[in-house]
């Protein structure tokens, strides 16, 4: 019969300097992921495993590419008005939308028509259950390992033309650093 053991018994606590570097980063990610699923919103830093971020103007033009990546993206077989896009942000406060879409875009993204940020950037997620306004709220919310596709939403962006584009300015104060 094999000894009992006793949890209670022992220190669980793990020194700072014994966690390995990737594994403390991931720790902290998926901290601030719970946040936004408990109801908080959270800022998670850009790149690695997770996402980048485009940001393009709002309105009328921005939402008829949500409209059209609903079709890209729609499963076969899914019900013709069920949201299909990847993860959208839109902020009323600033008119912009926050596309998530898949790590590493910022190092290919070629459009005019939004900007892409990626590592060492930070981004404040709304809360989950955030689907409206007042504040930031998920225009389309995060569903599984959905990301917005990168090459179509370039494409879209470029023929639907929404703007202003956000300027560098407005984007240092909306985006943040460690450093």
């Amino acid at each position: 019969m094999p000894e009992r053991v006793d949890f209670a018994a022992r220190d669980l606590a793990v020194a700072p300097e014994e966690v390995a570097p990737d594994m403390g980063t991931l720790a902290a990610r998926v901290r601030n992921l719970m946040d936004v699923q408990q109801g908080r919103s959270s800022r998670l830093p850009l790149g690695g495993q997770f996402f980048d971020a485009v940001v393009t103007a709002g309105g009328p033009e921005a939402c008829a590419v949500v409209d059209l990546l609903d079709e890209v993206q729609r499963a076969r077989g899914a019900r013709s008005d069920a949201p299909a896009c990847g993860p959208v942000i839109a902020d009323p406060e600033r008119d912009w939308f926050i596309w998530l879409v898949p790590p590493g875009t910022h190092a290919v993204w070629d459009s005019a028509y939004g900007v892409c940020r990626g590592a060492p950037y930070k981004l404040t997620l709304p809360a989950m259950r955030q689907t409206a306004a007042p504040g930031p709220y998920w225009l389309r919310p995060c569903r599984g390992d959905r990301l917005v596709p990168h090459w179509p939403l370039a494409d879209l962006l470029h023929r639907f033309q929404p703007g202003p584009v956000p300027e560098e300015a407005l984007l240092q104060g909306f985006f943040s650093t460690d450093s």
